[in-house]
């Protein structure tokens, strides 16, 4: 079967969307198949390449200013002009039978889509990130602009089928692009988690604090870009409490930095001292990074629960997160056990439960290795990949490659 996989996010890139298209093109290389990447140029990649059985093929891109509708990030675009005909000539030379497409507003999933709807090819649709924000003029426009743009153009290009990888993601798919259950698959994102075997925590500890000169105090891992979904502000607000009874601790804060309200109000309260932001870090650096922290914490915003916090868990690391335990469609979290949950905004429960973790290591080995039994028990990469390529089979009409 011949495969074209389609993201404007994906490597050398670093990000959860990226992470996720790359890791499925590669098994559905390995399970025999012909693969084509599609994706936005991105700092000096090369624009075509082979490796890991896949050929990638990079368009010329420009990068949407930093600026809040782009949720301060790095957002690239491939409306360039010749692009559109370079698409369709790659995907006629390819001859796809089915396309994977990943973000309903990135402008590859529309060129693609369009290509599919004229050549009548089927499509799946993945979505990664939902048009929401914290900040209400923000969220009106992202409103606007699923209602106007997005909506309309995925009722023409018609993807076969869109996959809603949790029930916040299944709930926002009908609302607002007003689609039938027949049309929506649910499976859920994964983790590569072999990268999660054999972690030393001391001696992971140990390097951890001669990399970042870290004292002997308790270490919070907060992994992921820092953006407005994201914005770290909520475990800012709680330091204070955690900062009063355990005074050493430190929050190491590792990703991109495309927010910066965190730092501000960190100075405001006076705990600018506890943060050490490290920036991105190699994907291979984080299982150890993770496995020598105390617990992670950063899912606290009520938008999500991310690749981040399922790697954390892996690493046997106690996580507190303000998200819903229904969260995962097929794989309720136990509050308390697998993690703690808190509310979005409540900063004294928040401080309640990283000082709970800090003071009970009973407690927070517990939770920690109800967590990784969790992760290894729902979401493990190889199946999640295997799950996705059943249903592009059946949408080519393939019961074999």
């Amino acid at each position: 079967m011949r495969i074209a996989v389609v993201n404007n996010f994906f490597p050398p890139r670093v990000g959860g969307s990226a992470y996720v298209s790359d890791t499925l093109a590669r098994h559905y290389a390995k399970q025999g198949h012909e693969v084509l990447v599609i994706t936005a140029a991105y700092k000096g990649a090369l624009p075509v390449e082979e490796r890991d059985g896949i050929k990638i093929v990079r368009m010329d891109s420009w990068t949407l200013p930093e600026t809040r509708i782009s949720f301060n990030f790095d957002i690239t675009f491939a409306l360039r002009w010749g692009n559109r005909k370079k698409v369709f000539r790659l995907l006629d030379d390819f001859r796809p039978d089915v396309i994977h497409q990943h973000g309903q507003f990135f402008d590859l999933t529309w060129q693609t889509g369009l290509w599919a709807r004229s050549r009548k090819v089927p499509t799946l649709l993945t979505l990664h990130t939902r048009l929401q924000s914290p900040m209400k003029p923000v969220h009106a426009v992202f409103r606007v602009m699923d209602a106007t743009i997005v909506r309309p153009i995925l009722a023409f290009i018609k993807p076969t089928k869109v996959v809603a990888i949790d029930t916040v993601f299944n709930e926002y798919i009908k609302k607002r692009y007003k689609l039938r259950d027949d049309r929506i698959e649910k499976i859920a994102v994964g983790v590569e988690l072999d990268r999660f075997h054999d972690l030393d925590h001391v001696a992971e500890r140990a390097k951890l604090r001669e990399r970042f000169e870290i004292g002997d105090g308790p270490l919070i891992a907060s992994l992921g870009h820092v953006i407005p979904v994201r914005d770290r502000v909520n475990l800012v607000e709680a330091l204070p409490g955690v900062l009063a009874k355990h005074p050493d601790t430190k929050v190491l804060i590792i990703g991109g930095m495309y927010y910066h309200r965190f730092l501000e109000r960190a100075k405001e309260l006076g705990v600018e001292h506890a943060l050490i932001c490290t920036g991105a870090l190699p994907k291979a650096d984080i299982p150890g990074i993770l496995a020598g922290a105390d617990m992670e914490v950063h899912d606290l915003q009520g938008f999500g629960i991310g690749i981040a916090s399922l790697e954390a868990m892996a690493a046997g690391r106690p996580t507190v997160m303000a998200e819903r335990p229904d969260y995962f469609q097929n794989a309720a979290l136990r509050d308390g056990e697998d993690s703690l949950l808190v509310r979005p905004g409540d900063h004294a429960a928040l401080a309640a439960s990283i000082n709970r973790l800090i003071e009970d290591p009973t407690l927070a080995s517990k939770v920690g290795e109800a967590g990784r039994n969790w992760v290894f028990d729902n979401f493990e990469m190889p199946e999640i990949c295997e799950a996705n390529l059943q249903v592009l089979k059946g949408l080519a009409g393939k019961s074999g490659k």
